[in-house]
């Protein structure tokens, strides 16, 4: 589905909203977080909030919903938290009411720029017009608020050794997402969170802090359930290993989850830790797993429509977030001389398949002159929006792939983030991309009738253009930078967490999964 940006009028409303915020925007420097006013550090005292969520592929807008927020925001500042990270909302919704209630209670914003069907397949990657025009959204929705602390490009995306090569896509994103924001005047932050994986863990923090300042991640989250009940510690948790591996960091790191909980109640002994002596001087502070009480019993609060009620876990995070006040440094008397890193190796230690070459910048203009050479073109203009149709269309779309790209070279079309290299339409939607395999095919065929059917998926048009060969260097003056049709993927964040506490994407996207992957598998 393609979503408009909103219009001039809509912005300039919320941008006014937005100034009368009672809350100093934040800002980096160096490897910290400050006050851009009072030029105090400021530390994360935050909790992963988003509402529950039933097996759905719907998109869940928690800043969207007054009742929400009036429901819960007694909560949050009970709890004396001063930030959220908020995993799910929609760019065409309206939020000024939520984020006027957050920044006058003193509470900042960490968005997740994915939802479950707009994000980077980790099982076969793809970044196309839509996306990145979907992510364009998302900064204009929310660009304006003073509390929003930053955006997040990507969740545990590239979470084993066998999909690193995901980390590529999620790293253009990041850059472009950057991009656009500078070109807006805005001056919000855009990270990565990733799992606490030991295979992948410094070639993952490495490769989001190389190559150029333009591509690299403004600060680092870190999502990790090693601490577990009373027994453990500092150094049994590994936290201390933590520490030590971004000990000089030149952005800032925080915990972007955290909170085992094998061990219920929990009682939260890392919180003295992440806001005491041995972490503060490398962590910006971090997040709570999480808010509403799930059937994972991570929650702090049981929700039912209007009313809350706290469960033990409340008053025990409660309690020890009460009972730290971490020591930082004012930004006058902080300065930072570490660097940026060396890309790891493609194939180090066979465990690091992206290579630093990342994906272009998708691009409109190129994608419809490409559709203006094609002579056998898909019937559909977007792909459905009713799941089942979806799910028969998909795996159509994969057959379609499949079939043509056995015989016939789609590099044009397929992009590598192992090998860095990518077609030159390797950034057009689901619809250009099997357009141009059906046109290849029907081209190869010579041009029969019979070649350009598929069972009905396909028809015969006259090109308006006798050669893509200009179409590389077409300019796109697209504000959105979204396309002219749909495309899905799955991999966004789940709302459970397995009893070891290993993020666990599938159980988030089950209804989508099947349709989800036949469209974005078009690497061969």
């Amino acid at each position: 589905m393609r979503f408009s940006v909103p219009s001039v009028a809509v912005l300039g409303s919320t941008l006014l909203a937005c100034s009368a915020l009672a809350i100093n925007p934040l800002v980096i420097k160096g490897a910290k977080w400050f006050d851009s006013k009072t030029g105090e550090q400021f530390f994360a005292k935050g909790v992963d909030y988003q509402p529950d969520i039933i097996e759905t592929s719907q998109t869940r807008d928690p800043l969207a919903s007054k009742d929400a927020c009036d429901r819960d925001l007694p909560f949050l500042k009970d709890l004396g938290v001063n930030a959220i990270r908020v995993y799910q909302t929609e760019p065409y919704n309206n939020h000024d009411y939520c984020m006027k209630a957050l920044a006058d209670a003193g509470i900042y914003v960490m968005l997740d720029l994915s939802t479950p069907t707009k994000t980077i397949n980790r099982d076969s990657p793809a970044y196309d017009a839509d996306l990145l025009g979907y992510y364009y959204q998302k900064v204009d929705a929310f660009g304006g608020y003073d509390n929003v602390m930053g955006f997040l490009a990507g969740n545990e995306v590239a979470n084993a050794p066998n999909n690193t090569d995901s980390a590529a896509y999620v790293k253009a994103a990041l850059r472009d997402v950057r991009a656009y924001i500078k070109k807006k005047g805005l001056s919000i932050p855009v990270g990565y969170a990733t799992n606490d994986d030991a295979d992948i863990r410094w070639q993952q923090q490495t490769y989001f802090d190389c190559n150029s300042k333009d591509e690299q991640a403004e600060f680092y989250g870190l999502n990790i359930y090693s601490w577990c009940g009373e027994d453990s510690s500092y150094t049994i948790s590994g936290y201390d290993i933590v520490v030590k591996n971004f000990t000089n960091w030149d952005v800032p790191v925080m915990l972007t989850e955290y909170g085992c909980n094998t061990i219920r109640p929990r009682t939260f002994p890392e919180i003295a830790a992440i806001y005491g002596s041995n972490m503060t001087g490398v962590f910006s502070g971090g997040f709570v797993y999480e808010y509403v009480e799930e059937d994972n019993k991570y929650g702090l609060v049981t929700v039912s429509g209007t009313k809350g009620t706290k469960t033990q876990d409340y008053d025990n995070f409660k309690k020890a977030l009460k009972a730290t006040s971490p020591k930082g440094v004012t930004m006058s008397s902080y300065s930072s001389s570490a660097k940026l890193q060396s890309c790891p190796s493609v194939g180090m230690s066979n465990s690091w398949m992206a290579s630093s070459t990342l994906p272009p910048t998708p691009n409109n203009a190129t994608c419809a002159c490409m559709m203006k050479t094609l002579s056998c073109v898909s019937k559909d203009t977007s792909a459905p929006t009713d799941l089942d149709k979806l799910t028969t269309w998909s795996s159509t779309v994969g057959d379609i792939f499949s079939y043509v790209c056995a015989s016939i070279d789609c590099s044009a079309i397929n992009g590598n983030g192992t090998t860095g290299k990518y077609g030159n339409y390797a950034g057009c939607d689901t619809i250009q991309r099997v357009s141009w395999a059906l046109n290849a095919y029907y081209q190869s065929d010579n041009k029969k009738s019979t070649s350009c059917n598929f069972d009905g998926f396909a028809k015969v048009v006259t090109p308006s253009s006798s050669s893509d060969s200009k179409c590389a260097n077409s300019t796109d003056d697209s504000s959105s930078g979204s396309s002219s049709s749909g495309n899905s993927s799955s991999g966004s964040k789940s709302n459970s967490k397995s009893s070891d506490a290993v993020n666990n994407f599938s159980s988030f996207t089950a209804l989508t999964t099947v349709a989800i992957v036949a469209v974005a598998a078009i690497s061969f």
